[in-house]
């Protein structure tokens, strides 16, 4: 298995710092998330994973090389496969060939597919459990099978690290949980960057929590999310308590505006009066 660590990446868009002085560690085999709101980097870093984007400083690095001056985009391919939140190009494909992309980075330019490439397509459906619909078009999934169809792409790649952003985007809980504990069982270095806070402290081992684009917080999900650092980061009052058959933390959100549970309502906080409706009006057409 094969270790990745980002050390003290920094990413500018248009000259603007979007990742700054980020170090994020990932050893071989564990599940790691990266949590933060909306623009605080976590997409950002990712693209640097998997070359779409190059640090303007600091390194992406798999088992101590440097991805970005000892590796071209294909040769990371071989080894780190993303699943992100991009899915218009599979709208016209069948989901056979939808996986089947994921062998290019072992394929010769206009090559033929090889026996090799067409059993690592098929392993890749059946470990996904979608075998049976390789012939069915793309478009006609639901969002659950579209993801394990993305995840069998990205298996197909045969890679010793998983890139993951927001893979339970959308999806209903059931489906989130299927997806996950298929991605647990997978036994590969994994780096998700996470929103559902309760689905992170279920399925990592370790979280970073970014803002800002820098750092704030590291370590096991248990000793970094805490009721502070969730109002610091996400500015929410948070209760946190133990999952009843998890054993994992498990968080209740609520406004840092509202009234306690024990503290009565306002007037404003009052729901309105219930709608009643008014008599008829009774017209005269002429006198009676």
């Amino acid at each position: 298995m094969t270790g990745l660590r980002l050390d003290a990446v920094e990413v500018h868009l248009d000259s603007t710092p979007i990742v700054r002085n980020l170090t994020v560690d990932c050893p071989a085999g564990t599940f790691v998330g990266l949590l933060g709101p909306n623009g605080s980097g976590k997409s950002t870093a990712l693209r640097t994973v998997y070359h779409a984007l190059r640090p303007r400083a600091g390194a992406v690095l798999l088992d101590g090389v440097d991805v970005h001056r000892h590796l071209g985009p294909r040769a990371t391919a071989r080894q780190v496969a993303a699943l992100t939140q991009e899915h218009a190009g599979e709208v016209h494909l069948r989901v056979g060939d939808v996986v089947a992309t994921g062998r290019l980075p072992h394929q010769r330019s206009f090559s033929p597919s090889t026996e090799e490439d067409r059993a690592a397509v098929a392993d890749a459906l059946r470990t996904v459990g979608m075998a049976g619909r390789a012939r069915r078009p793309f478009a006609d999934l639901s969002g659950g099978e579209k993801q394990r169809v993305l995840l069998a792409r990205a298996l197909a790649q045969q890679p010793r690290v998983l890139v993951l952003d927001e893979p339970t985007n959308h999806l209903d809980i059931g489906a989130r949980l299927d997806l996950l504990d298929l991605i647990r069982s997978l036994g590969i270095t994994v780096l998700a960057a996470l929103h559902d806070l309760d689905l992170a402290a279920a399925y990592c081992d370790l979280v970073h929590v970014l803002a800002d684009g820098q750092l704030l917080a590291a370590g096991p999900p248990a000793e970094v999310l805490t009721p502070d650092l969730l109002r610091q980061v996400f500015k929410v009052a948070a209760h946190r308590t133990t999952h009843p058959i998890t054993g994992r933390p498990h968080f209740a959100f609520a406004s840092l505006t509202a009234p306690p549970a024990d503290q009565p309502a306002g007037p404003s906080d009052r729901p309105p009066p219930a709608h009643v409706d008014a008599p008829p009006l009774l017209l005269h057409e002429g006198p009676p």
